[in-house]
């Protein structure tokens, strides 16, 4: 089994499914420590247990990540069991079904800012609390290829991506002295469960979508999760502020 996460540390947020559970699995096999948080107790447990199986030590933390006193309950929660963070795959994000300016709610509005952006800042804030304590770690964000360009029929979407590029930058800048690194990443269309639910409510918009990806297909979760473990793990230690699109070349074109 590779190690180069012997020893380590590493929390994933939304590892329910899609690309936070291919993370935590992909984490796991390679040495590390997982703790796994999501809302959803039923699809979180399930991860667990697949991390298990692969051989990983790791617990899952129900966690509203729009919630401060959830996040930092979480963060405590990890360093309680394991002692220490070394790493962090801020991953939790939720999209709405496909909605013109013009009629987008604001309550549909405020959750998706909560979950996509909000959640970014509020775990960052209590991670980057603990990784000073321990003088260095190294944070990965899940942003979009809809947070590098423009996405329409959405408004709130594009809007928080774009917010966790913005929020990912300016982070890696004020700590990049401090031992911390801070990355995102940026995924095209992926076969992930979010995906699924958009084709079932706009087939004609997601098919649209994916018709443009210049690789001709859409990506697979491990595609995005192995990213998301480079850019946490040694290997990138002279990365920092980066937006890595893993989209099969949608921002190229």
């Amino acid at each position: 089994m590779p190690s180069e996460y012997q020893g380590k540390v590493v929390l994933v947020t939304g590892g329910s499914y899609g690309i936070g559970r291919a993370a935590a699995i992909g984490f796991a096999r390679r040495g590390a420590k997982v703790v796994i948080a999501d809302i959803d107790v039923k699809r979180g447990e399930e991860t667990l247990h697949r991390v298990k199986d692969a051989g990983g030590d790791a617990i899952f933390v129900k966690t509203d990540v729009s919630s401060e006193a959830d996040v930092e309950a979480l963060v405590n929660k990890a360093v309680w069991t394991y002692g220490k963070l070394d790493c962090a795959f801020n991953n939790a994000g939720i999209h709405k079904q496909f909605v013109s300016i013009v009629d987008f709610t604001a309550k549909d509005w405020d959750e998706m800012i909560n979950v996509n952006l909000k959640s970014v800042w509020l775990c960052m804030k209590y991670e980057i609390r603990q990784m000073l304590k321990q003088g260095k770690g190294s944070i990965v964000n899940t942003s979009s290829a809809a947070g590098l360009v423009g996405a329409p029929s959405n408004p709130a979407y594009p809007a928080s991506k774009h917010g966790v590029v913005g929020i990912t930058k300016s982070t890696a800048l004020e700590f990049a002295r401090k031992g911390i690194r801070v990355n995102c990443v940026c995924p095209g269309p992926t076969r992930t469960g979010m995906n699924e639910e958009l084709t079932a409510t706009n087939p004609e918009i997601v098919k649209a979508m994916d018709q443009k990806v210049p690789m001709g297909r859409i990506g697979e979760p491990e595609e995005v999760a192995a990213a998301a473990i480079f850019l946490c793990s040694d290997e990138a230690s002279y990365i920092t502020g980066h937006a890595l699109p893993v989209d099969g070349g949608i921002v190229a074109d």
